[in-house]
């Protein structure tokens, strides 16, 4: 299973490049090209890709192999924070495609004359489900606080919030989890603190197949 993610985790960081260099190499070609001789011409030639592309190609297929290979049979979750979507998946096959929302990329600066900040972006990388939440209370951290002008409360019970996280939620380490939302209109776009938001219907089902230990790719 590690092996899986790390071969995951650098398909995915080489495959970006590989379309970039693609797509350059397609730009640099004139849309119309300057008349040469006849005699010049040869039909049918392709010129070789530049030794950087191809070297980086191979290394997309050989990973695109070793991937297949060590794909999990079990479901795993694959989000793309770009695009804003969530993927229930097993193997090659997509059980669920949800709209998302994932973090905003904003900043925070904490009080004080400390330069701490907060940073709230999703983060990227390999993750498992550490824990499956029923009905759960959002316990508000600091920054929600002062994020509204208010005072941070020196009383626990007072961050307790009901019925802003939707019916379930799966926690994936350092207070990070896939949850439900009040602000649905909001979904498909980069609006959260860090968390994965999903619709309730769409929640529910990757609830119901998720496990504890079920693998979640971030990107």
């Amino acid at each position: 299973m590690r092996q899986w993610l790390v071969a995951c985790s650098l398909l995915l960081l080489i495959g970006v490049p590989t379309a970039s260099l693609s797509q350059r190499s397609e730009s640099a070609t004139p849309a119309s090209p300057p008349a040469v001789s006849a005699s010049l011409v040869t039909f049918g030639h392709r010129e070789d890709p530049p030794p950087a592309l191809s070297s980086l190609q191979a290394r997309y297929k050989a990973l695109s192999k070793q991937l297949s290979r060590l794909k999990p049979q079990e479901p795993y979750i694959l989000v793309d924070t770009a695009r804003n979507h969530l993927y229930l998946k097993r193997r090659d096959d997509i059980l669920v495609d949800a709209l998302a929302s994932t973090g905003s990329g904003t900043i925070l600066p904490k009080p004080g004359e400390t330069s701490d900040q907060w940073v709230f972006d999703t983060p990227r990388g390999a993750f498992f489900v550490q824990s499956k939440l029923l009905n759960p209370a959002w316990v508000k951290p600091d920054w929600a606080f002062i994020e509204e002008g208010l005072e941070v409360p020196r009383n626990q019970a007072d961050r307790i919030e009901q019925g802003v996280l939707g019916a379930y939620a799966l926690g994936f380490g350092k207070g990070y989890f896939i949850h439900g939302t009040l602000y649905t209109r909001l979904l498909g776009k980069n609006v959260t603190h860090g968390c994965i938001r999903l619709n309730d219907d769409d929640l529910k089902s990757i609830y119901r197949v998720a496990r504890i230990g079920t693998p979640i790719i971030i990107f």
